[in-house]
């Protein structure tokens, strides 16, 4: 009688169990809010993969600068053109950026506000602060406005790294060194591309 009673009260509690729903269920994920820029699902994206290409010359991707760019030669600026501008796109960015300097990261172009249909900039250009087309050049890490040439320490091979940016507005700064450059690419990049050359000296 006593185990019957005992067995009796284990079906009860079962059952109270069922009736209340007592059933675990997992909290739902919070959803995931984009950051400023980024498509509302993180797995679409407004613009095709690669479809911003940047080229130097007629250079290959990781082939070396010819002197003419570099200071063992006239030290100007090559000649770069761009394709697949993404829709939104008010003004361009590039910069040169050498990751190799043994201080740091040093900076050895800015040009910014390129008017996108222009396709290219041309060879050679001068260390003027507004251009023929209306870009406009920042200051480098060594200080200097325009291209400067790259230099490594001798018997060194650093890479030389272009990269253009395609933004949704014109940027509008007092000084125009890369940590401002910077700060208005935040939040106003659509897209951006690379293309990496060398150069040992």
């Amino acid at each position: 009688m006593h185990n019957f009673r005992a067995l009796l009260a284990a079906v009860i509690i079962v059952i109270g169990v069922i009736s209340c729903g007592c059933v675990s269920t997992a909290p739902q994920p919070a959803p995931i809010t984009p950051l400023p820029g980024q498509p509302a699902n993180p797995t679409t994206s407004a613009v095709p993969p690669g479809a911003l290409t940047i080229r130097v010359d007629s250079l290959v991707a990781g082939s070396v600068l010819p002197d003419s760019c570099t200071c063992k030669g006239a030290g100007e600026s090559p000649g770069v053109s761009w394709d697949g501008i993404p829709s939104g796109t008010k003004s361009l960015v590039l910069i040169l950026d050498d990751p190799d300097a043994s201080k740091g990261r040093f900076t050895h172009w800015i040009v910014y506000n390129i008017p996108p249909k222009a396709g290219s900039l041309a060879p050679a250009q001068p260390r003027a602060k507004v251009l023929d087309d209306g870009a406009q050049q920042g200051d480098t890490s060594a200080g200097s406005r325009g291209y400067y040439p790259p230099c490594p320490p001798i018997g060194t091979t650093h890479r030389y790294v272009f990269r253009l940016y395609a933004v949704d507005m014109d940027i509008t700064q007092p000084t125009a060194d890369r940590d401002s450059i910077d700060w208005a690419l935040d939040g106003h990049t659509i897209e951006n591309t690379g293309f990496t050359t060398t150069f040992t000296r």
